[in-house]
């Protein structure tokens, strides 16, 4: 079978890694398309997306259209008569002459339990929603946005200690291995589960504003946010005009009648603050100007810059 592979980041870069690794010569990457090298860095160098870096480690011809909507780049990728494309996390729109091109069509790797998350942020949001488990559905892909026929299923638990990146990982390598179970099931003609869509919710792309906590919500909740938004774009608060970020915190269930956002406690591991129900132990956090670091750390370091019972946090 031939396959172009279109993804641009880490997580699709995962999933090409497993059919690099693991696909025979029934199965051969012909070309991969990814986005166009973007500036990163201090620097704002142009840096090629790991998809990209991966593809020339092993010699793949790689194409990065502006657009996939012009009758120039769809006759390119159509001369490469491909039996099948693979898209994960992409970021492209694909035309539907685009997926109508390959013989067997064009099948997306999505991070949620469709038709639950369709969008952008499926983990993160599966993440702040609470969710108790989410997974991986390979679907066969139609003009609307993850609207199309699901073909196969993973399923993960989410754990209480679980972050987005540590989802994330999870997600991409269960993602590549539904791909090698999938594919050779392609030839045989699959059933496809026609989506619900009155189960569907949206994954809304994230925002920094949206990271700002509100300590009124109960620290449950709050400790969703933390995990939710790491490792981007970080749950953060105001100490006075400063930003602070938090990178690890932990609830716990202690009764009080402060305001919400009073700094509590100090212990040595981290802060307490109250919450609108219960209390946030801010365990890793991030001063403006400085890396992230433990509590611990930053009570060392910094002595004078909490006070107990005198602070209320913004």
């Amino acid at each position: 079978m031939r396959i172009i592979f279109a993804g641009t980041p880490e997580f699709a870069a995962t999933n090409l890694q497993a059919l690099l690794d693991n696909t025979s010569g029934q199965h051969q990457v012909i070309a991969v398309y990814t986005q166009p090298d973007r500036p990163a860095g201090r620097g704002r160098k142009l840096t090629a997306s790991p998809v990209k870096q991966l593809a020339l480690q092993h010699g793949i011809p790689v194409f990065q259209p502006q657009t996939l909507k012009t009758a120039e780049a769809q006759a390119e990728l159509a001369a490469l008569q491909a039996d099948l494309m693979l898209v994960v996390a992409y970021g492209l729109l694909l035309p539907q002459v685009v997926l109508d091109t390959p013989r067997l069509g064009c099948i997306n790797v999505h991070a949620s339990l469709l038709p639950r998350w369709r969008g952008a942020a499926p983990i993160q949001r599966a993440l702040l929603a609470g969710d108790k488990t989410t997974g991986v559905t390979l679907m066969q892909m139609d003009a609307g946005l993850d609207t199309g026929a699901m073909l196969y299923k993973t399923h993960c638990p989410i754990t209480a200690t679980d972050t987005s990146a540590s989802l994330h990982d999870k997600l991409a390598h269960q993602g590549g291995e539904a791909l090698l179970k999938l594919l050779p099931q392609l030839e045989q003609g699959l059933q496809p589960e026609i989506q619900n869509p009155d189960q569907a919710t949206y994954a809304a792309k994230l925002s920094k504003e949206e990271a700002r906590i509100n300590w009124a919500l109960a620290a449950s909740e709050l400790d969703r946010q933390v995990r939710g938004y790491n490792p981007w774009p970080v749950a953060w608060f105001m100490d006075g005009e400063e930003v602070i970020r938090i990178w690890g915190a932990q609830p716990l269930n202690i009764d009080h009648n402060a305001p919400p956002g009073t700094l509590l406690d100090l212990e040595k591991d981290g802060l307490i603050v109250a919450c609108g129900e219960g209390c946030l132990k801010l365990t890793r956090l991030q001063l403006p100007g400085h890396r992230q670091m433990s509590a611990t750390d930053l009570l060392n370091g910094h002595p004078e810059r909490f006070t107990a019972y005198q602070q209320v946090f913004a």
